[in-house]
This record gives structure tokens, C-alpha cells and sequence, in this order.
């Protein structure tokens, strides 16, 4: 082989090699990343079915309903506007209550049940997940809009 060819081929394949790893990492990246969604989003068909998101709001009052279990939760999301019922199998974190923000991460199920993977409290009585805010904030608009 040429000392020409030799130059050509390790440049071909360094430029593979390279083009391989950026698939990599960005196909691992688009795999890795979950979204937000409010309950009002949810529930107009804007959340992917079967890939896993986010959804955040307030726990409904009186919605939280223990199974027999122990460990099985039932609860309603809701950004004041749209509720979404909950389902979460695990240990729930200290600050989880009734009124108060969550957001939980899992899949929507063909029933319109979420089926919760992971559920997030507030850490603060001033701290709400931007998204959250956002959501609640917006739905609360729209209520007094539609109000009028």
C-alpha cells in the first residue's frame, strides 16, 4: 500500500470511528431524556404513549388512597384545571402530602392511569419545580379566562 492510501485510510476511518461515537452518545442522550407534561397537557393527548415522562402538579385533597398492601399508593395530580390519577408502588418521600407539589416520573397507561416509577416532593414550603409552577399557573389563567 501507498504511503497516499495508508494517509486516506486512516483518515476514513478515523472519521467513522468519530461519526460512530456521536451516534452514540446522542442516541443515549435522546433515550436518557424524560419530559415534562401538566395534567392539562395529559389529558389533551400531548404526553407520549408507552415512553416514559414526567407529570408534576398538587396532590389532590383526599385523594390519597392506600392499598393493602403497604406500599401501594393512589393519588390524583392536578394543575387546578385537570386531574390525573396516580398510581405508585414504593415508598413515598417524607414531605409527600395532600395540597401539597409532586412530580412523578413513569408511563401512562391505556386506561389513563399514570403508573408512577418515581415520585418527587418538594423539598421547601417555598419551592415548586419550575414546570410545576408553570403548569398551575397557566391552568389557573385559563380557568379565570373561561370564567368570564
Amino acid at each position: 500500500m501507498k504511503p497516499r492510501h495508508r494517509k486516506l485510510a486512516i483518515i476514513v476511518s478515523g472519521v467513522s470511528a468519530l461519526g460512530i461515537a456521536a451516534a452514540l452518545v446522542l442516541n443515549a442522550f435522546e433515550s436518557n431524556m424524560v419530559f415534562f407534561f401538566s395534567p392539562t397537557q395529559v389529558a389533551a393527548n400531548e404526553a407520549p404513549k408507552g415512553k416514559s415522562f414526567r407529570i408534576g402538579g398538587l396532590v389532590e385533597e383526599g385523594s390519597i388512597k392506600r392499598q393493602s398492601d403497604g406500599v401501594t399508593v393512589n393519588f390524583v395530580v392536578t394543575d387546578t384545571a385537570k386531574f390525573i390519577p396516580v398510581v405508585y408502588t414504593g415508598i413515598l418521600p417524607d414531605l409527600f402530602k395532600e395540597g401539597k407539589g409532586v412530580v412523578a416520573q413513569g408511563k401512562l397507561s391505556p386506561e389513563g392511569v399514570f403508573r408512577a416509577d418515581e415520585v418527587l416532593a418538594k423539598h421547601d414550603e417555598n419551592y415548586m419545580p419550575p414546570e410545576a409552577a408553570g403548569a398551575i399557573e397557566q391552568a389557573k389563567m385559563q380557568k379565570t379566562v373561561m370564567s368570564k
